[in-house]
């Protein structure tokens, strides 16, 4: 076996040079130094010039190929493929397809070589620069077709906001107020041709008196649109000032005014609106970018991108052949510099920003490992396992400044067949941070029709909406979600004030074995206007899901929400400071909703239960409940001793928990607190969020982070 293994690589290699013998295992070597012609085993090119390392990624695939196909492949033979430190561009993603895979004893490694950082990279260099009346300019002349959109562009590592009208006043460290934005003026009523009907346009917006005028460069300008829980992205049609109406050239998903006749919008990409330091704009129609540097920017010493690539790691398994990728491995590879853009029909999807897809993505990927990476500076999603991805662990990993969200997990459909579900993945240790930059109803992580999937110990952060989505059936339908666990995770800073009907991590659908627990969650502030923001939030249909052993605090409108559900179970977690409502359950349905046992809510405004508890479907007992306001807590508008009469809350106690430090929101409990004497077990919070190496959590801690608005709104 081994002698016919290096005749293998001698007889592929064709190299005059002899191949050392490598008995157990192979390993190839890429470099920005190196040739795809060459051989790959070497970690230098040679004294001679004529062998070396390979030049890509791509290069060292096929040669495994080349390999397994000529020599009737490697059995039992573990490839390991080093990637030297240095920048690979990619003009392409990335594919690797079922050929491509190892095996459970001999896996297939592409990993960043000892000590050293490669970088796929997605974005194309802007270095020559003219600079005319304080503005620079260059020239994009790929941007002039539809096709090639620019969605985004990046000075030193920072995303550049697009030139926006009117003004946000975060460009100068502060967070938008509501002078950032404008507001529509009432719906725009059509008649549908097939029944007669009136009815709201979802393409067509009526603004108020002089906040749309007909700019030189309004063809290329986004509207962005806020819908409750989404926003809509679009490009204008037409303009009719006389009736105050713009017309888009795709529709919303909500109609315009479903919920407020004033909603919000503002309008990007507007080269007119082109007037603050930091801000940029593309002209389509020319091809040049407009940029206003921030001071102390030259032409000759900055780093400004664009990108050019939507996607860069894709493993395409055949799900419905039964046929996958497997035992691949990628280490320590960062993946920089992506786009996904606003196309000619504009963007509009129901909630998460479904229909945008990520930089890495995997279609029947079994037992793949992605450890140690980063995607960074992208236009979409981080990471989506999608149909008949099994058993793949996401680990250690670094998502951040994305256009959508972090991680998504399987498909909004039931999968056809077995060969299609996608279950068993693993995210664990990953930082998920400042997502939603472009498509800001994106979560952190979404789990769709799939189950036994587990979230741990990740950093969930930044993000326009909700940290961690989990189900997508509404309602009481047979759904393929179940068995997930969401655990240990640290979530916070979420809706900056912008999205509402959101939560720290928010369920759909019947879910059985599916849990929530040891989870940190914090500063969920939704758009204050528009109810919706939420520490715990069963949704439509969430049943059969414990959440357990969380703690849940600064919340717009309540720890814990359950819109409706069947017997959920909330026990012990501790749900503090929310500014309107506690506890919300917002449906009268004949079944038990929910047990709500051992558990600590502790505030100082707003009420302990909102919208109904009338007819008594819910169990309660063995809570310790605390308004440190020093109101009398009124129980769904009884006095205490009425609510237990009527059977609720008949073992549970008004009385400060006594906390270790409230102000500074350390929740630690000493062995006489009331609530421990009821059986509260207390909550240990050091093991929650990142581990590892002192730098790897401190990158978490050292975050920047767009200002929310202030805590007490």
């Amino acid at each position: 076996m081994h002698k016919a293994f290096v005749a293998l690589l001698a007889a592929c290699f064709s190299f005059a040079a002899p191949v050392l013998a490598v008995p157990d295992s192979l390993t190839l070597y890429v470099s920005p130094a190196g040739n795809d012609g060459w051989s790959g085993t070497l970690a230098e090119p040679d004294v001679s010039g004529s062998d070396g390392p390979l030049a890509t990624i791509a290069g060292a695939r096929d040669r495994l190929r080349a390999l397994r196909t000529e020599g009737g492949g490697l059995p039992g033979v573990p490839v390991t493929v080093l990637v030297r430190g240095g920048e690979y561009p990619l003009a392409e993603a990335l594919v690797f397809e079922p050929q491509d895979s190892g095996t459970a004893e001999a896996p297939v490694v592409y990993a960043a070589a000892p000590g050293e950082h490669p970088v796929l990279h997605g974005g194309r260099r802007i270095t020559d620069w003219r600079v005319e009346n304080g503005v620079w300019k260059a020239d994009v002349p790929e941007a002039k077709s539809e096709d090639g959109t620019v969605g985004a562009f990046w000075v030193n590592g920072e995303r550049r906001d697009p030139a926006r009208y009117p003004k946000a006043a975060h460009t100068a460290g502060d967070y938008p107020a509501e002078t950032d934005f404008f507001y529509g003026d009432g719906p725009v009523m059509e008649t549908k041709s097939d029944t007669g009907e009136e009815v709201k346009s979802s393409t067509r917006f009526r603004f108020r008196e002089g906040d749309v005028k007909q700019w030189e460069h309004l063809d290329d300008a986004v509207f962005v649109v806020f819908h409750s829980w989404a926003t809509s992205l679009h490009r204008v049609k037409a303009l009719d000032l006389e009736q105050r109406i713009v017309e888009f050239t795709g529709p919303a998903r909500w109609h315009f005014t479903y919920w407020k006749n004033d909603q919000w919008y503002f309008v990007e990409h507007l080269l007119d609106a082109l007037e603050l330091p930091g801000e940029w704009c593309l002209s389509r129609r020319d091809g040049v970018l407009h940029y206003l540097p921030k001071p102390g920017e030259s032409p000759e010493t900055v780093e400004a991108v664009i990108p050019r690539l939507r996607q860069f790691l894709l493993l395409q398994g055949k799900p419905e052949e039964e046929a996958f990728v497997s035992h691949l491995h990628f280490k320590g590879l960062s993946m920089r510099y992506g786009d996904w853009p606003v196309g000619p029909s504009g963007h509009s999807d129901g909630q998460a920003e479904y229909s945008v897809e990520a930089a890495i993505q995997t279609v029947g990927a079994r037992n793949c490992v992605f450890e140690d990476c980063e995607v960074a500076h992208v236009g979409g999603y981080g990471v989506w396992f999608r149909a008949g991805s099994q058993n793949n662990r996401l680990q250690r990993c670094a998502l951040t400044d994305l256009g959508a969200g972090g991680v998504r997990i399987g498909e909004g459909g039931d999968p056809p067949t077995p060969a299609h579900e996608t279950s068993h993945n693993v995210v664990d240790n990953c930082l998920l941070h400042d997502g939603g930059r472009i498509y800001r109803s994106a979560v952190g992580v979404w789990i769709g029709r799939s189950s036994h999937n587990t979230i741990s110990h990740n950093e969930i952060c930044d993000f326009r909406y909700s940290g961690v989505s989990v189900g997508w059936s509404w309602g009481y339908a047979p759904s393929s979600a179940n068995h997930n666990v969401i655990e240990y995770n640290h979530i916070h800073n979420l809706g900056k004030g912008q999205l509402s009907d959101m939560g720290g991590i928010y369920t759909l659908g019947i879910s059985p074995g599916t849990v929530l627990r040891n989870n940190y969650i914090h500063d969920i502030l939704s758009n204050g206007n528009i109810s919706g923001g939420w520490g715990l939030y069963t949704d439509e249909g969430s049943s059969e899901i414990l959440l357990t052993n969380n703690v849940v605090y600064n919340t717009r409108t309540g720890g814990f929400h359950q819109h409706y559900g069947r017997e959920n179970r909330v026990v012990n977690n501790i749900f503090a400071f929310s500014q309107r409502d506690q506890i919300i359950r917002s449906r009268d349905e004949e079944h038990l909703s929910l047990f709500f046992e051992n558990n600590i809510v502790y505030f100082s405004r707003g009420n302990l239960l909102g919208s109904t508890w009338k007819n008594g479907k819910y169990a309660m007992d063995k809570n310790c409940y605390w308004d440190a306001s020093g109101r009398e807590i009124s129980f769904a508008g009884k006095p205490f001793a009425e609510w237990q009469q009527a059977g609720y809350d008949v073992h549970s106690v008004i009385a400060d928990p006594g906390f270790a430090d409230i102000e500074n929101r350390d929740f630690a409990l000493s062995p006489d607190s009331p609530a421990v004497k009821l059986g509260f077990q207390p909550i240990d919070l050091s093991t929650v969020g990142l581990y590892g190496d002192e730098a790897w959590v401190a990158r978490a801690k050292n975050a920047v982070r767009v200002p929310a608005p202030p805590k007490d709104e």
